[in-house]
């Protein structure tokens, strides 16, 4: 009787344990706290643990798994299986996404911004450099155009802007530096630092991140309407990892993007209805630039940055019009079904 129980209760332990086993666990890795700009991220953990029953999880690591600049060199090693980065951190790994970050592309709205980067994410020419590095594009990390909040007298006209230490990276940065600025490119998580130490005299960030970061804080004014582009920030997958699902928590994990971009877009709107009020409370004052100083702005860098991005592209043997011509037309559509 005895070993019958001891059978038993092995057998039962086995089933226990293969039980365990067969329940998948990912690490994602993302910086510094939970704010609209990981959202999605936050919702599509909960999703996919709800359509699996709880046998597919997801840790989210804010921080501590790797610095935001190492994240896709993390998931090409699989150090973790999905992981959040902005594509202007290492242009060179990822410069094919680096169009959605050219500027004045004439984005309008957060539901455009997701159209034209999930257009571009499936393009073969991208996902094949995003193979290099074993990571597949799973969403996109839609944010506003990008605004510049600075202390002292605000600045409002180009004569302005030179001269001016700016943090913007990517395209926008090299937006201001064709207008005379000093574009650097520390790090969302470096900025208020950067800004309080005097090493930037203006900071370039989507309205959360003026918050998350506390440079809003620091700030005396706030451009409105600037608008000279933003920063594209993918949500990658380990591709092994990726494969290593099964049918049916791959179905869960595909089946929720749509989705957890939804929340995403209902949660920042909120955020952006709150904006002035926040302004207001900080006594923060709101600029507006001239139309006629938007103009010389959008003439001195959109289209030389443009067709220098363009040829740049093209000279490695990428498709950089084919891209470029892919996001006006996806824009064009986005904006007639608006």
């Amino acid at each position: 009787m005895q070993k019958i129980f001891g059978a038993g209760l092995a057998a039962a332990m086995t089933i226990a344990f293969a039980g365990e086993a067969l329940a998948t666990e990912w690490n994602v890795s993302v910086w510094g706290k939970r704010r609209a700009f990981t959202e999605h991220i936050e919702k599509l953990a909960e999703l996919v643990a709800e359509k699996t029953d709880g046998e597919f999880t997801m840790n989210i690591s804010y921080g501590g798994l790797s610095k935001n600049r190492e994240n896709l060199d993390g998931i090409s090693i699989g150090a973790f299986e999905m992981a959040q980065f902005c594509a202007g951190y290492h242009p060179d790994k990822n410069r094919l996404i680096t169009v959605l970050e050219l500027p004045f592309l004439g984005v309008e709205n957060l539901d455009q911004e997701v159209a034209v980067s999930h257009a571009v994410y499936d393009h073969p020419a991208v996902q094949e450099e995003m193979a290099q590095w074993n990571a597949k594009l799973l969403m996109t990390s839609p944010m506003p155009q990008y605004n510049i909040v600075g202390t002292g007298e605000p600045r409002d006209s180009l004569e302005d802007f030179d001269g001016m230490r700016v943090r913007a990276t990517g395209g926008l940065g090299e937006a201001f530096k064709a207008v005379g600025a000093v574009p650097t490119s520390v790090t969302a998580t470096e900025a208020y630092q950067a800004m309080e130490s005097g090493v930037v005299d203006t900071v370039a960030f989507a309205q959360h991140a003026h918050l998350s970061f506390g440079t809003i804080n620091q700030a005396d004014w706030w451009t409105a309407n600037l608008n000279p582009g933003t920063v594209n920030c993918p949500v990658v997958v380990n591709i092994d990892a990726y494969e290593s699902l099964s049918d049916a928590e791959r179905e869960a994990l595909d089946s929720s993007v749509p989705e957890a971009i939804d929340h995403y877009l209902a949660n920042y709107g909120e955020l952006l209805k709150r904006w002035d009020d926040v302004l207001e409370e900080k006594g923060v004052e709101k600029v507006m630039i001239s139309d006629d100083e938007l103009a010389a702005f959008r003439e001195k860098a959109a289209n030389p940055i443009r067709a220098q991005w363009i040829s740049d592209m093209e000279a490695q043997g990428l498709p950089g019009q084919e891209l470029y011509d892919l996001v006006a037309s996806t824009l064009e559509k986005a904006k007639m079904s608006n």
